[in-house]
C-alpha cells in the first residue's frame, strides 16, 4: 500500500520595526508590534481559522483513515497566544482527535544549527517539551527550517532522541533514484529520513493559482491520478507545504479549499491508498538504501541551497555578528537578554536582506522593508543596542572594585595579627637599689617605699604580646 503524507510548516515571524541609530541606547523596542497584530489577525481569518476547521471536519468525516502533521515554530505559538489565542485552540482541538502528528523544530525557526551546536540542542529541546506540555505527545519527527539538511544535521537529530526527520528530495541528491521512499542516512542509520516530492508538493505549493500553468485549474480527482500512478514504484509520498497556501498563498476565491476538502475522497478512491504521518510511515515502511547529503540543502528555489539566507555579504555579516554574541548571551543569566537573542535568530530576518529575493518574494510572507539594505541596517542597529545591553549585565556579573585598605605600619619585631583596641603601655623602668621606684600613682604621705617592696611589685606586661588574640 501506498502512504500519503501530509506536512504543513505553521510559522510566523515577529517583524522588527525600523530601529535607526537614535534609538540605540534609549529604547530597546526591537519589533513592531502593530504590523505583527495587523498582520496575525488577516492570518488567523484567512487562512488558520479556515483551514483548522477543514481539517476537523475531513477528521470527523474519514475518522482514522484521514491524517495530517504539523511542524510549529515557537514564534507562531507566541503570536497565536498574544494576539489570536482562538487559534491555539483550534489546534489543540485537531490533537484531541489522535490523527494529527505534530512535528519538531527550532523554537525560533533559525539557522541555528550551522553555528552554534549549543543553541541548536537548547531551541530543539526547548520546543520539543512545549508542544508536548500544549498537545500532549512527545514529538518523534523533525523538520529542521524550510527542510534544511545534510549529514550532520541527521546525527544531532539522531542524538536528540528523535525517530524521523523530512528533508527536500531534490535532484542533485536523488541522482536516479526516487523520493518516493523510505531511506537511512548514512551518518545515523536509525534515523528515519523522508524526503519531500517537490514536483507534488509545488503543484499545491506554488502552481494552483497559476493561470499559466497547463494544468490550470487544477482539480482533485487529476492531482489523486498523478499519485495513483506512482503506486507501483512508491511507499510513501510525502507532500509538505507552508501553512499558508490555504487562504494567504492560493485565496478563497481560487478554489484551494474546495480542492483540499475533496483531495481525500479522490485519494482514497484506490483502496491500496491511504494517508499516515511520518511517525507511522517509519514505522511501517523499511528504508531501500542510505543517502549520503553532505552539503546542506533545502527547499528554497529551484536551487535548493542555502542562498536565500546567505547568498550575499550582508546577510553573511548579520549572521556571524549575531552567533558570536551566543556564549555570551547563553552566559548573561538574563531572561530578557535570552529572549531577545532567541527573537533575533528567526531566519526571516536574515531572507529579508536577500538581493535574490527582492524582486520576487513570496506573496504570502512579504518584507516590511523598502530594500534588502535596509533590512540589513535595521538588523545591525538593533543587534548594537543588544550588545549594548549584554555589556551592561557583563559589567554589574563583574560587581564593583573592592576598596583598598590603608596599610598600618607596624612596630619592628611586633606579629602581624592586628593591633590592639587599646595603646600599649610602657613598662615600668627599673630603679637602683635605695631608689624610690616610679609609680603611677602618687605616694600616700608618711610612707615610703623600699627598693626590695619596689623591686617585688609586678610589672605590666606589654598588651601587644596577647592582644592579637582579642582583635576581632
Amino acid at each position: 500500500m501506498t502512504a500519503i503524507c501530509l506536512c504543513y510548516e505553521v510559522h510566523e515571524p515577529y517583524q522588527l520595526r525600523r530601529y535607526t541609530v537614535f534609538d540605540m541606547g534609549q529604547n530597546s523596542i526591537y519589533e513592531d508590534d502593530d504590523h505583527n497584530c495587523d498582520a496575525m489577525l488577516r492570518a488567523a481569518r484567512l487562512c488558520y481559522l479556515p483551514a483548522n476547521e477543514l481539517m476537523l471536519r475531513l477528521i470527523r468525516r474519514y475518522g482514522k483513515d484521514f491524517r495530517v502533521s504539523y511542524a510549529i515554530s515557537g514564534t507562531a505559538l507566541d503570536l497565536f497566544e498574544q494576539y489570536v489565542p482562538e487559534v491555539l485552540e483550534s489546534f489543540t482541538a485537531l490533537a484531541q482527535t489522535g490523527c494529527v502528528e505534530f512535528v519538531a523544530e527550532t523554537a525560533p525557526h533559525s539557522l541555528a544549527f550551522l553555528y552554534s551546536r549549543q543553541e541548536f540542542d537548547r531551541q530543539v529541546q526547548t520546543q520539543t517539551a512545549r508542544l508536548k506540555k500544549l498537545f500532549g505527545v512527545k514529538p518523534v519527527t523533525f523538520k529542521h527550517t524550510e527542510c534544511v539538511y545534510n549529514n550532520d544535521l541527521a546525527a544531532a537529530v539522531a542524538e536528540l532522541g528523535f525517530k524521523a526527520v523530512l528533508a527536500e528530495g531534490t535532484d542533485q541528491v536523488l541522482g536516479w533514484r526516487s523520493a518516493n521512499h523510505l531511506y537511512q542516512p548514512v551518518s545515523a542509520p536509525e534515523l528515519g529520513l523522508l524526503l519531500r516530492n517537490t514536483s507534488l508538493s509545488n503543484d499545491i505549493g506554488l502552481r494552483f493559482s497559476d493561470t499559466a500553468w497547463p494544468a490550470w485549474p487544477l482539480t482533485a480527482d487529476t492531482f489523486a491520478s498523478w499519485c495513483h500512478g506512482l503506486a507501483d514504484a512508491a511507499d510513501v509520498i510525502n507532500i509538505i507545504n507552508d501553512y499558508h497556501v490555504f487562504g494567504l498563498r492560493h485565496s478563497k476565491e481560487s478554489g484551494f479549499f474546495d480542492f483540499m476538502e475533496a483531495l481525500p475522497e479522490a485519494l482514497l478512491a484506490r483502496k491500496d491508498f491511504h494517508f499516515a504521518t511520518p511517525a507511522m510511515a517509519v514505522k511501517k515502511f523499511k528504508p531501500v538504501g542510505k543517502m549520503d547529503i553532505p552539503q546542506f540543502i533545502s527547499w528554497e528555489d529551484e536551487s535548493g541551497d542555502l542562498t536565500a539566507w546567505l547568498g550575499n555579504d550582508m546577510q553573511k555579516d548579520a549572521i556571524h555578528a549575531l552567533y558570536a554574541l551566543a556564549s555570551r548571551a547563553a552566559l548573561s543569566g538574563s531572561a530578557e537578554l535570552r529572549h531577545d537573542f532567541d527573537r533575533l535568530q528567526t531566519a526571516d530576518h536574515f531572507r529579508h536582506m536577500s538581493t535574490k529575493w527582492f524582486s520576487s518574494e513570496a506573496p504570502d510572507r512579504p518584507s516590511p522593508f523598502g530594500s534588502p539594505y535596509d533590512a540589513y541596517i535595521t538588523f545591525m542597529n538593533v543587534l548594537a543596542d543588544f550588545e549594548m545591553r549584554l555589556k551592561a549585565v557583563e559589567e554589574q556579573q563583574k560587581g564593583p572594585a573592592p576598596a583598598k585598605a590603608t596599610p598600618v605600619k607596624r612596630r619592628t619585631g611586633q606579629s602581624p595579627k592586628a593591633l590592639p583596641k587599646t595603646a600599649e603601655k610602657v613598662p615600668a623602668k627599673k630603679t637602683a637599689p635605695g631608689k624610690k621606684a616610679a609609680t603611677d600613682k602618687k605616694q600616700a604621705p608618711g610612707k615610703k617605699t623600699s627598693a626590695k617592696a619596689g623591686a617585688s611589685t609586678k610589672e605590666k606586661k606589654p598588651a601587644a604580646s596577647t592582644a592579637g588574640a582579642d582583635q576581632p
